[in-house]
């Protein structure tokens, strides 16, 4: 059979199937050979053929027999690696985006698009700096990646921006390949889990996405919160779920709040998402992300050798910069960068100069009155609301809790508080304060409540 006619095969295959599903599983093809009835196809891995075969086999011998070709079975084979000398380095450990291996053209870039996201090589345990505000979120991403029976599951990483939940994610997906080569590790994206989803629908291929994401060993699925308010996806995410875990399959979930919190998020998912482990990752205290930058710079002193850094500036910046821990790393490469280009020592004053713009953002000041606004759309009431002289508890505990961030996140006095809330004495804000602070020790749901607050704020 000549490459012509498979081709022809090829387009009747996707004006049937739909061009996404066939990019999917069909374009990756290579025809390989053709005698005594049989024709063989390359594919990039065993998993591969066999879920072609399964899902679409019967489809590709048909169109071969219309095509004139008498077929009476096809085959598909994984071509061999080509040897490396003994000698020869190690290859650097190759992001594998999903359950199945992508093969890569000569740029790099996957052929085909497999639903996964690429998994960075930065991420790893070993480059994830463990301090007390992350540690037991370190400890349970250990135990998933370990492998072998885990009492949690899910595993929930939920926290703020730049606290670490992707890096841990990576790092459960990069040892899980390292210790069981031949687990198969899904790891993407709400929004990519949603954008797959429409696409079956689109394409009419609702069976390769269940196959897809329900034969895999571990699926991990990031920023969860983007599916909320989107009801199909939530029902097919819902299912997806209860098939893995059936299955006693693994799955490792994260998104910026706790599962309770999401608002939007169907309760019976909530529920699901609350059966194992949910771990919050607190901002960084200021002994971590000196840990961090330390760790950085070492890092980046491999990169600009020539480097220097003064005594102190990293002490600097890991007490001015306290919200994201991104926003730390790409201050101290910006300085990395700053100091090849000029040649010149990073002194305390150049990273004053150098950082001005992150230094003045890091300390933006947080207003009462942006406190009254956040915690009335927390808790849906109205400003008029907090403001009134209404005491009825679904609007003086909110109040309560405002009137506690605004004395823990403002340098306003006792009186000026309580003017801002409606002209109260400021017996009432202190009353308020011992309240709230009372609450939050017996009180997971007030804790939680003060905590997301206090970091949208400060965000």
């Amino acid at each position: 059979m000549t490459k012509d006619t498979w081709g022809r095969v090829r387009d009747d295959l996707m004006q049937t199937m739909g061009r996404d599903a066939f990019n999917n599983w069909i374009k990756p093809l290579e025809l390989l050979s053709d005698s005594d009835g049989v024709v063989g196809f390359a594919v990039p891995t065993n998993f591969f053929g066999d879920w072609v075969n399964r899902n679409y086999g019967d489809r590709i011998l048909q169109g071969l027999r219309t095509a004139g070709r008498a077929v009476e079975r096809i085959e598909f084979t994984v071509p061999a690696r080509e040897s490396v000398a003994p000698d020869a380095p190690a290859p650097a450990p190759r992001a594998r985006a999903s359950a199945m291996a992508q093969p890569r053209s000569s740029a790099g870039q996957p052929e085909i698009d497999l639903p996964g996201s690429p998994l960075d090589q930065r991420f790893t345990f070993d480059r994830f700096v463990v301090g007390k505000p992350n540690e037991l979120a370190h400890a349970a991403a250990r135990r998933v990646a370990e492998g072998g029976p885990v009492t949690f599951n899910p595993l929930f990483l939920y926290g703020g921006v730049g606290l670490g939940k992707t890096h841990l994610m990576h790092a459960i997906a990069w040892e899980i390949q390292t210790r069981q080569p031949g687990a198969r590790v899904l790891y993407l994206s709400a929004e990519q889990f949603m954008y797959r989803f429409v696409q079956s629908l689109r394409f009419k291929d609702m069976m390769g996405f269940k196959e897809m994401f329900r034969s895999v060993d571990v699926l991990m699925v990031d920023d969860v919160q983007f599916i909320a308010g989107k009801e199909s996806t939530q029902d097919e995410f819902f299912h997806t779920f209860n098939a893995l875990i059936d299955q006693n399959k693994q799955i490792v979930i994260s998104a910026d709040r706790a599962p309770g919190e999401i608002n939007g998020l169907e309760e019976r998912i909530k529920s699901r998402l609350q059966w194992g482990l949910v771990v919050d990752l607190h901002p960084a205290d200021y002994e971590l992300r000196l840990g961090i930058l330390q760790s950085k710079s070492e890092a980046q002193a491999a990169l600009y050798p020539d480097v220097r850094i003064a005594k102190g500036v990293l002490e600097f910046l890991a007490h001015r910069i306290s919200t994201n821990v991104r926003v730390l790393e790409g201050a101290l490469n910006r300085l990395y960068a700053f100091a090849s280009l000029v040649g010149r020592e990073v002194t305390l004053e150049i990273a004053q100069e150098c950082l001005a713009d992150i230094l003045r953002a890091s300390d933006r000041k947080v207003t009462i009155d942006e406190i009254i606004r956040k915690v009335a759309d927390h808790y849906n009431l109205r400003l008029s609301d907090m403001l009134s002289p209404r005491r009825a508890r679904s609007v003086a505990r909110p109040r309560q809790v405002a009137m506690f961030l605004a004395k823990t996140l403002t340098s306003k006095s006792l009186p000026e508080i309580g003017r801002r809330f409606g002209g109260r004495d400021h017996t009432t804000v202190i009353h308020a304060v011992r309240k709230i602070e009372e609450l939050r020790a017996v009180d997971n749901q007030i804790a939680e409540d003060v905590e997301l607050l206090r970091r949208m704020l400060e965000a």
